[in-house]
């Protein structure tokens, strides 16, 4: 693989993909991502303008693992937020142990275990500052990939309360006054199920791309990557199923109804590749098997296996 880019040569090219069996510095596998030529360019818009890349899309299309394949192939590191309902702002930059270091006051002031030399540590309030992914990204002199993801889940004002943060790149640390500039600009992708609203403030700061449904000819290039040396009448059959049942679930539902997405088709592949493919085969030509895989409520069991 090639060398860490510079600053200015930094380009997504969608290219690199992760070997079989290669696993990240956690231990987790990685898998190919195949991306389409306009998220490329989006990516590389955002990277070049050091703007947050606003992801919507359906739940399952890949936006989440996007700011993962674009770390792996920059060979850049990754900071992952996972948002809450209850996240705020500052929990993505830094939290302050309050409590750890009133203990500490309290067992200095009366003499006990506390050594001499860990008397300025404790007078210093930077002492009880833990880093959080966007902190540690503002820290770090190489380019670093953020994923801020599900931003909707959180309060209607949290996108709000990034603005200083992703827009002048930098933020301050109430308790000790310190402000931290970013040493390099961080990558940023900021997923959204369109659950909610987002802040016309917070969209002007950010680049903006819909991830797209893959077409077939792509989830069938999906489908290969993630299992390579498949039966391709099996692949081709598997797809031609699952978009049958979508289609059917895209006309009872509308388009804003929760259909079947890729990351489901790639699991019921998985559990189809467990079996003979002759007999798989067969039983795609009759009721919907596993069906438990692609169907997540009654309703949607009743509804589609009745029609199977």
């Amino acid at each position: 693989m090639a060398e860490t880019l510079s600053h200015n040569q930094l380009e997504y090219t969608g290219k690199v993909q992760p070997q079989w069996g290669e696993r990240d510095t956690n231990g987790q596998l990685l898998y190919p991502y195949l991306p389409y030529e306009e998220l490329i360019e989006a990516v590389n818009l955002a990277i070049y303008l050091e703007r947050p890349l606003l992801l919507k899309g359906e739940p399952g299309c890949g936006k989440t693992r996007l700011a993962r394949a674009v770390a792996y192939e920059l060979r850049l590191p990754l900071e992952a937020w996972y948002i809450k309902s209850t996240s705020q702002a500052k929990d993505g930059l830094y939290s302050y142990d309050a409590v750890t270091r009133l203990r500490d006051a309290q067992l200095a002031a009366a003499g006990r275990i506390i050594k001499d030399e860990d008397i300025p540590r404790i007078n210093n309030p930077a002492t009880y500052v833990q880093w959080k992914p966007l902190g540690r990204a503002f820290q770090n002199s190489q380019r670093t990939v953020v994923l801020i993801d599900e931003i909707d889940k959180a309060d209607i004002d949290f996108p709000n309360d990034l603005l200083l943060e992703l827009d002048q790149q930098k933020f301050i640390v109430d308790e000790t006054g310190e402000e931290i500039p970013a040493k390099a600009a961080p990558i940023v992708f900021i997923t959204s199920n369109d659950e909610k609203d987002l802040p016309d403030a917070f969209l002007r700061r950010c680049l903006f791309h819909y991830v797209e449904f893959p077409t077939p000819e792509r989830l069938i290039e999906i489908i290969n990557s993630h299992f390579p040396n498949s039966g391709q009448p099996l692949v081709a059959k598997a797809v031609i199923r699952f978009l049958k049942l979508r289609d059917e679930m895209g006309k009872d539902k509308g388009e804003a109804g929760k259909k079947v997405s890729t990351s489901e088709l790639i699991d019921w592949f998985r559990v189809l590749k467990r079996y003979p493919e002759d007999e798989v085969l067969k039983k795609l030509d009759g009721k919907l098997p596993y069906a438990g895989v692609l169907l997540k409520s009654w309703q949607d069991h009743v509804r589609y296996l009745k029609g199977s």
